[in-house]
């Protein structure tokens, strides 16, 4: 029986409201720590380590979530979830206490470990307690708690570590962390262990080394130089084991239904999609901003936060959307917003406004928010309760690991557009973003310089665009369908 029959109607809201509170605090904790960030190198010093503050932590995060989900359907959402809060927090704790930039890395890998249960662990217990039908509104929202994060996640950052040390951005997670278990304790019933359920560790150590290396490969593609070919080789070579072990096993990290059923592989494409796809206005559209208009890091992060908007508006509408039409229809209408805000990165051009910008995310977002939706509700109502956690997983690690891809790829066109245009200029992004290297340059060579970046980066939103196509025949995979009624 599932868990949703077990919970009294009274309790769900206390239960909604925990794993909103959950949600929170990881999906704030990118943005405020951005925010301070200036200041920490301040204190701490060890500016060539700063990609790794957050490198670290989106590795060790995405490699512990399929982890977690299937430990979840083994021993139960409850349980792990403590452990996953758990960890968060002591990490969080230690992350105020770093005394050097290589401790602070080291504090935050622990904090990855506890976000990778956090995220697909309060969209799997939602999905339990709630209905088919009902999914598809309280996954929206769940999923509005990420606007609502980066929204108050800068404003929040700036003004702790303007009045208090900043410490105090990561021990803010503190009292919201404990206030999300201990109503989860008591409202939230504890599924029996099921004395059958093993977790594959072969299994598992082959995942953590092939997506280590993958993750490690792409965050840090240009730093590796040639030493990227070894990390893509274990990957595949790690990746291979996997398959050929997950065939052989009696119990498979991954198990079989996942693959033999097509909605739940087109959930997860879609979600890559939508993670690449992602990175095209998440990386790219403020260096528009800042280095082909001028516009100053304000400007460019409210543009930004225009997608954060939509997004969760988005998920909203499309549950009550699904409701009425069909999964297929959805996703296809969100596809179609996609592929809209896409196009419109094209229509960029130095002398565009910043609320031409801000338009363009916020179209890409409720494209990008109607589709996630449609492609987790749709799988969460198709997968049966003991395989709903590692479901719910691999859509978060699909999202995850396309957010990888795109901005290894897209950083490469770039890099390739800028090498073949510019190939005299030693780092030309660096120069044209920087107020004071942009006004030092002759008007002539800054005209040049941004031209050609310009150019460059319309080739990256092209790609964009090129990949945010592919989300129309996902969403035609889509069954033509609405949430079954209970």
């Amino acid at each position: 029986m599932s868990e949703h029959a077990e919970v009294l109607r009274s309790h769900r809201p206390w239960i909604l409201f925990a794993c909103m509170l959950a949600m929170f605090m990881a999906a704030i904790e990118v943005t405020i720590v951005a925010t301070a960030m200036p200041t920490i190198i301040a204190d701490l010093g060890g500016f060539a380590q700063f990609g790794w503050v957050f490198s670290i932590y989106l590795l060790t995060q995405a490699v512990s979530v399929p982890l977690y989900g299937r430990l979840a359907d083994i021993w139960g959402r409850k349980r792990l979830f403590f452990v996953g809060v758990s960890l968060f927090l002591f990490g969080s704790v230690l992350c105020g206490f770093a005394h050097t930039m290589t401790w602070l890395i080291l504090f935050r890998a622990f904090q990855g470990l506890g976000a990778g249960a956090i995220m697909p662990l309060t969209t799997t217990i939602v999905a339990d307690i709630y209905s088919p039908r009902e999914r598809a509104t309280v996954q929206g929202w769940l999923s509005s708690v990420w606007g609502v994060a980066a929204i108050i996640g800068p404003l929040s950052g700036a003004w702790l570590v303007q009045h208090f040390s900043w410490a105090v951005i990561f021990w803010v997670n503190v009292p919201i962390g404990l206030i999300s278990m201990l109503l989860l304790a008591r409202f939230l019933p504890a599924r029996p262990v099921s004395a059958a359920g093993a977790l594959n560790i072969t299994g598992s150590c082959w995942l953590m080394i092939s997506v280590t290396a993958l993750l490690v490969a792409l965050l840090q593609a240009e730093a590796l130089g040639y030493w990227l070919l070894p990390f893509l080789l274990l990957a595949g070579v790690a990746g291979w084991r996997l398959k050929r072990h997950e065939q052989q096993t009696a119990a498979p990290l991954f198990p079989l239904a996942l693959w033999r059923s097509r909605l739940i592989v087109a959930g997860n494409a879609g979600n890559l999609i939508i993670g690449a796809t992602m990175m095209g206005i998440s990386a790219f559209l403020p260096t528009w901003i800042q280095g082909i208009t001028g516009g100053t890091p304000l400007q460019a992060g409210s543009a930004l936060a225009m997608m954060s908007i939509g997004w969760p508006i988005a998920n909203t509408l499309s549950g009550r959307l699904m409701l009425v039409t069909s999964y297929r229809f959805t996703a296809q209408l969100g596809a179609l917003l996609l592929i809209a805000g896409s196009a419109l990165l094209l229509l960029l051009h130095a002398e565009s406004s910043v609320l031409q910008a801000g338009f363009t995310a916020f179209v890409i977002g409720t494209g990008m928010g109607m589709t996630s939706t449609t492609f987790l509700v749709s799988v969460q109502n198709h997968a049966q309760y003991e395989i709903r956690g590692i479901c719910t997983a691999s859509i978060m690690f699909s999202r995850m690991l396309g957010s990888a891809l795109g901005t290894a790829l897209m950083g490469a066109v770039l890099n390739i557009n800028l090498a073949q245009r510019l190939p005299q200029a030693e780092d030309p992004m660096q120069k044209i973003m920087s107020p004071e290297s942009r006004e030092a340059l002759p008007v002539a060579e800054l005209q040049l310089w941004t031209t050609q970046i310009a150019a460059s980066l319309h080739w990256v939103f092209i790609v964009a665009l090129l990949i945010a196509l592919l989300t129309v025949w996902i969403a035609w995979l889509m069954p033509r369908q609405r949430p079954e009624m209970e």
